[in-house]
């Protein structure tokens, strides 16, 4: 009797342990739904490096430890391997391709296969899915990275001819810089890079996007209202949107924040839903130039953007997901450097532009040494160069008084303007900050999510699972 009553025991044990997982099982199978607010956020150069670099100086500038970015709090944690089909380091042609597609293909393609043929992204399958779609971007709106979810090229520089693929995209709102590609030859209020006369803001107009174009224009757009759906068409400067740092000297411009901020607005008015790519793309080009500042302020613009899908997603959490990713890393940005155990941020606090800015038009370097240093010591906090500081900036004022370009080992992209690049170099020694490469680096890149299925992109495996992992979870495939 009492070895019945074991086994009846052990049996009711075994068929409760069976039930339990069934229900918890059909419990976990019910949470897997397509969320209907879908932020996609990639950080372009932004690597682990970036995104330390930006919280450090967060708390060191405000003197308080406990400040954390928003994107390193999410809870779910990744990261990716960045290599396309022919380098092991990615440009950002193939790099926005793997993300929008969830295909590898080779530098410089955006989202088609090596042998030309068109790769279905996954704001297109959003599109198919129901979903009102956005591109955000603080670079050219036609440059690599946004290209690569609404377009499909052989060359990432045919931006007049994604320009024109935007017209069929279907998205509903876009917002960045570079109306350059999309106004006329002879366009009455400021320069075009098109070869024809085509007036594609024209066009866009008459496909009912609101439409906004040049630096006079982002007043209108900051004020524009939504009165259910409508459709917003944004290209409020000639190239780039300026670094933020830059920005906020000027303010002609909006911040990438703003951007989204008026991006949930418009997309929200729409009741299946939105996905909404946002691009912190001016990272990258500030590592490139090996400008600390440029690149810390960025990253912290780019932060105060997710901030704003953060706070959406408070009052929506169980419809949104946030997914922060990047591209590829830039710069090969070393946190200390040499023997030393230190950093020394508060070197940067009081730079007040971008090294690019020493690049272009009145600030350039004219030959005139006196007011040149008394110029950077005012903007970059440069006074008291040690003499190898200033041989430094002298080696390459030489190369510009004698009209010789240096070399791209030694200045990468600013061959013809190598002061520039000596500056920043000055600056980032003085933080104890090291960059290896002028170019993109071929390390893993961090990814953070929270919201609906967050946790599918945990782990470390490729940048093509996110948007696999996307166009399934939305009822889809790629």
């Amino acid at each position: 009797m009492k070895r019945n009553m074991r086994r009846l025991v052990v049996l009711m044990l075994i068929l409760t342990l069976a039930f339990t997982s069934s229900i918890a099982y059909a419990g976990e199978a019910k949470e897997v739904k397509a969320p209907k607010y879908i932020f996609y956020f990639i950080g372009d150069g932004l690597g682990l490096s970036q995104r330390q670099v930006g919280e450090l100086f967060l708390q060191e500038a405000s003197n308080d430890k406990s400040k954390k970015l928003m994107m390193n709090t999410l809870p779910v944690t990744g990261l990716k391997t960045t290599y396309s089909s022919n380098t092991l380091v990615t440009d950002s042609a193939a790099a926005g391709t793997a993300l929008a597609t969830g295909h590898k293909t080779d530098n410089g393609v955006i989202s088609k296969t090596p042998d030309g043929k068109d790769l279905k992204t996954i704001l297109e399958l959003a599109e198919e899915k129901g979903y009102a779609t956005g591109l955000v971007s603080t670079t050219r709106i036609t440059h690599a990275t946004p290209a690569s979810f609404a377009s499909h090229n052989v060359n990432r520089d045919n931006e007049n001819e994604i320009a024109v693929d935007f017209l069929d995209s279907g998205v509903e709102f876009f917002a960045g810089g570079g109306y350059r590609h999309f106004a006329p030859k002879a366009w009455e209020f400021g320069k075009s890079k098109r070869k024809d006369e085509r007036d594609l803001l024209k066009e866009f107009a008459g496909l009912g996007y609101n439409v906004f174009a040049g630096e006079k224009d982002s007043a209108n757009f900051l004020k524009f209202a939504p009165k259910g759906k409508e459709k917003v068409f944004a290209a409020l400067s000639y190239s780039h949107l300026p670094y933020d740092i830059d920005r906020l000297s000027t303010l002609d411009t909006p911040s990438l924040s703003q951007l989204t901020e008026k991006g949930i607005e418009v997309l929200s008015q729409y009741e299946d839903g939105f996905f909404m790519m946002v691009e912190g793309g001016r990272i990258d080009h500030a590592a490139h130039s090996n400008d600390p500042v440029g690149t810390i302020h960025d990253v912290l613009a780019f932060d105060d953007a997710i901030k704003k899908a953060y706070k959406f997603y408070e009052k929506n959490p169980a419809d949104t997901l946030i997914i922060v990713a990047a591209d590829h890393e830039t710069g090969g940005l070393g946190l200390g450097m040499g023997l030393d155990y230190f950093l020394n941020l508060e070197e940067l606090f009081d730079v007040k532009a971008s090294t690019e800015a020493i690049g272009y038009e009145d600030k350039k370097y004219d030959g005139n040494r006196e007011e040149y240093f008394k110029y950077i010591e005012k903007v970059y906090s440069l006074e008291n160069l040690t003499e190898k500081e200033r041989a430094e900036i002298e080696k390459a004022m030489d190369l510009e008084d004698k009209g010789i370009e240096g070399s791209k080992r030694e200045y990468g992209y600013l061959t013809k303007e190598p002061t520039a690049i000596a500056v920043a170099h000055v600056i980032s020694n003085r933080a104890n900050i090291y960059w290896t490469t002028f170019a993109h680096s071929g390390v893993p890149i961090p990814l953070t999510a929270v919201g609906v299925n967050a946790e599918d992109f945990s782990g470390y495996n490729d940048n093509t699972m996110i948007a696999k992992k996307l166009a399934k979870i939305i009822g889809g495939e790629l």
